[in-house]
């Protein structure tokens, strides 16, 4: 009796392992029912979010990769726009990001210093251009000696970006205004822009205000939201000439861009002009904008969710990764970078901190 019950015991395991085995076993594939159980969670990553200016659009692309090659648990997010239009989300939407890149530095200290930043960097410079292609009118005439000229001809259609919302717009204007200065003609600004728009000039003690609160415009001029916008018209034929940064009309070179250089006692580009280029101040939603040579900045926003991941990215844009992709994409990087007001421990030794 004994014998027959350890046969029997010894035949159920038998079974028990069989069917164990028919099922999970090595080189079978599991019944259709059967769901898997992971062996761990997988892992989330961090979200960092970037507000840049439109003109960063493509170091930032590059910027991403690089970053989110060193730091694989992080998923950048970039949201390019006008600079002012980003800086106005963060301080009167609420928008949240972890890094605000501006094509303006003083964006930064005009705006949300001291309550939504307390330090930034300067970091890369850049210059106006006037970009047309060959589909443009008069491609085979315009030149830096009379493109005013050719902006004022029937027709021929040209565009800047708004400068209520983006830096590349209120700086178009100050080319348009200060080319009076350079070619000793005072009806330039009133010809290209104050007969088509609500946008005009007033004068007191040498410096030209142009008030540009209102920028409704008509047909020959177009204003778009931000600047990069503009690349779109070239390409299609619907304008002839827009406003740029040299930088966004090399990387649209591929694509048939081309560009007209300012001389530079208008272009934005040189410090040795810093004082003619404050003769002019653009009145915009933003505030008074004053001319100066185009420098970029940097910083975290106080309200970052992720402010040392912030910091972390500043620091890759601010150092070698990224001043060599600043170079390649056309907008020379300023070596050492600056450091204004309390900047982290992180980056002291990365700046030239300002006195």
């Amino acid at each position: 009796m004994k014998k027959n019950l350890v046969i029997l015991m010894a035949v159920a395991v038998v079974c028990a392992t069989v069917f164990i085995c028919g099922c999970t076993g090595s080189g079978e594939t599991p019944a259709a029912d059967q769901t898997p159980v992971p062996t761990a969670a997988a892992e989330e990553k961090i979200v960092l979010t970037v507000y840049q200016a439109g003109s960063l659009t493509s170091p930032m692309e590059e910027m991403e990769a690089a970053f989110e090659a060193e730091h694989q648990n992080v998923d950048v997010q970039l949201h390019p726009a006008g600079s002012t239009a980003l800086a106005k989300e963060i301080t009167e939407l609420g928008a949240v990001a972890d890094v605000y890149a501006s094509a303006d530095y003083s964006l930064i200290p005009g705006l949300l210093i001291p309550d939504y930043a307390s330090w930034y960097v300067t970091f890369a410079k850049n210059q106006m251009v006037l970009c047309y292609t060959d589909k443009s009118m008069f491609a085979d005439e315009v030149t830096a000696d009379n493109w005013y000229e050719i902006l004022g001809r029937d027709e021929v259609t040209w565009g800047f970006s708004d400068p209520n919302l983006d830096p590349c717009g209120y700086r178009s204007l100050m080319v348009i205004a200060l080319a009076e200065f350079n070619y000793n003609d005072e009806m330039i600004f009133d010809n290209l822009v104050g007969q088509y728009s609500q946008i005009y000039p007033t004068v007191a003690d040498g410096v030209v205000t142009i008030h540009a609160n209102e920028t409704a415009a008509v047909y020959p001029v177009t204003i778009t939201p931000k600047s990069v916008e503009l690349i779109a018209g070239l390409e299609s034929g619907n304008l002839d000439y827009a406003w740029e940064y040299r930088s966004v009309a090399e990387q649209n070179a591929a694509s048939g861009v081309k560009y007209i250089e300012m001389p530079e006692a208008i272009d934005l580009s040189a410090i040795a002009y810093k004082d003619i280029y404050a003769k002019v101040l653009i009145d915009t939603a933003g505030g008074m904008m004053k001319g100066k040579p185009i420098v970029y900045g940097v910083t975290v926003p106080k309200t970052a969710d992720d402010p040392g991941m912030g910091v972390e990215f500043v620091s890759m844009l601010i150092g070698p990764t990224g001043q060599q992709i600043m170079a390649d994409a056309g907008q020379p990087p300023i070596n050492p970078p600056v450091g204004f007001v309390d900047i982290p421990a992180a980056l002291e030794s990365m700046v030239e901190l300002s006195v």
